[in-house]
Order: structure tokens, then sequence, then C-alpha cells
């Protein structure tokens, strides 16, 4: 099951778009790039024990808000462990992760980006696809 989009007013929205640069806080989907509004989300969803405060919300693309669901934590494949999923809000994401050479993958550099790339399947074919496309028209990948 999956988190339901939070509705919130324009001016809160406004905010979250401008606070993550119009991108999703995980993959790094620009809102350009993409026919659909970037959602807003829970980064610790509600049926997890999160709330509806602004420093709970952020940015997400459709596929990484579905992908994530109700999940906090998941396992790092490398270490075995089970570690939190990673915070756009408090975390910074050239810390966790790197796109690869050709832009269209990226990559896990610690155990909560590894595990955050495997949960939320960031590097599925589609995206993968549409990075590449995104690259060829020069508008990937963003800077981190």
């Amino acid at each position: 099951m999956t988190e339901k989009t939070l509705p919130v007013s324009p001016t809160l929205r406004a905010k979250i778009l401008a606070e993550a640069r119009y991108r999703c806080g995980y993959c790094l989907t620009q809102q350009i790039a993409v026919n659909w509004l970037l959602e807003v989300e829970h980064i610790i969803p509600t049926a997890a024990g999160g709330s509806d405060d602004e420093d709970n919300l952020w940015l997400s693309c459709t596929a990484c808000n579905r992908y994530k669901g109700r999940q906090v934590k998941a396992r790092d494949a490398t270490t075995g462990r089970l570690v939190r999923l990673f915070n756009p809000r408090r975390q910074q994401w050239a810390r966790h992760f790197r796109w690869s050479a050709d832009g269209t993958v990226i990559i896990g550099l610690t155990a909560c980006g590894r595990a955050t790339v495997e949960a939320l399947k960031l590097n599925n074919e589609l995206a993968k696809q549409a990075r590449a496309l995104w690259r060829d028209a020069g508008i990937h990948p963003p800077r981190a």
C-alpha cells in the first residue's frame, strides 16, 4: 500500500517546490522533464508515525513516492544492515549518491544510499531510458 499524496496549500507547495529546486528529492527528476506534477510527500510516512509538519514534507516524483510507500528503512545489500532511507530534507544527495559516467544510473555511495537506490528502484529500466533522453536533450543530470 502506498501513502496518499498530501493535499497542501498552493503557498506551501510553492515553498517546497522552490526549496527542492523543482526536482524529486530522491532521483532528482526535474519538473521540466516530466509532464506531470511532482508530488509533495511525507519523508516519514504517516503510517510510520510521520507528521504533516512542513519539516516532514518534500518533493517526490510519482515513481519514487510509489516505490517508497510506507518504507522508512531498507537493507543495504553490501553490509546486510537495515538502515534508514535517504532523507532529502536533512541529508545531502551528493554525500550518498553519484551519477554513473553516462548519467543514467544512480550509484549509492553509503549504506543509506545503496539501500535507497534498491528500495525506491531508482535505476529501473524506464528511469534509465528517460535519463538518457534527458541527457541527450541537455537537461540531465542535474547538479546535486
